[in-house]
């Protein structure tokens, strides 16, 4: 139902929207602390893709639950994209409730060949646009 793509900057903490499907709810460039949490053991350490079933499970890992359920959302996806043992990025999926089990995601992993080209050339193109 919605998918947006970040970039992370790990010195910051933070993470930065670089692609969004609804720019009305989650405009290019918002920034999102990056917290200490669930999602980050398993995202940023174990670079494994991060998967919830209810509003619930969202809520104890990301501060914009209340908009995400607000927008019809209640299970989520975060695939991480890593280059070099780091994670730069993710591609992030909200759907209904129970939607996002282990196994859907799962087929995203053939995409991130895809991803890695296009982060790398936005992370590039960031850095050269901040000179």
């Amino acid at each position: 139902r919605l998918l947006t793509a970040s970039v992370y900057d790990m010195d910051a903490r933070q993470s930065k929207r670089l692609y969004s499907e609804n720019l009305d709810a989650y405009p290019l460039g918002g920034l999102k602390p990056i917290l200490d949490n669930h999602y980050t053991e398993v995202v940023l350490r174990q670079h494994q893709i991060f998967h919830t079933l209810r509003i619930e499970e969202i809520a104890e890992v990301f501060s914009d639950w209340p908009l995400i359920r607000s927008l019809g959302n209640g299970s989520n996806a975060n695939i991480p994209v890593v280059v070099d043992g780091k994670v730069i990025g993710t591609l992030n999926l909200l759907h209904e409730a129970d939607y996002y089990t282990a196994e859907r995601p799962a087929p995203a992993a053939a995409l991130l060949p895809y991803a890695t080209i296009a982060f790398q050339h936005l992370a590039k193109s960031m850095r050269e646009a901040s000179h």
